[in-house]
């Protein structure tokens, strides 16, 4: 099984401690992770597992594999300041 990343560029952010009332973030946010052998099992897995994602304004999802199984214990933290 591969794991995969759902992800999507649409929604807004605000940097912590805004009080702007206009989004100040492009970004893009996790939709939820999952696991198949296709990314298509893996995002049929994503929905069945959190069926409310259906109910979100969310349209365009993207995938991306995992390359590692333990990708969680690899992640590395950085500090912009």
């Amino acid at each position: 099984m591969n794991s995969y990343i759902f992800i999507t560029t649409e929604g807004y952010t605000y940097q912590p401690g805004s009080e702007s009332i206009e989004p100040d973030i492009e970004n893009c946010q996790v939709v939820g992770f999952s696991e198949g052998h296709t990314p298509e099992e893996a995002f049929g897995s994503l929905i069945c597992e959190n069926e409310h994602l259906l109910g979100t304004t969310f349209n365009e999802v993207i995938c991306h594999e995992l390359r590692y199984h333990d990708f969680d214990k690899r992640a590395k933290n950085f500090n912009l300041v």
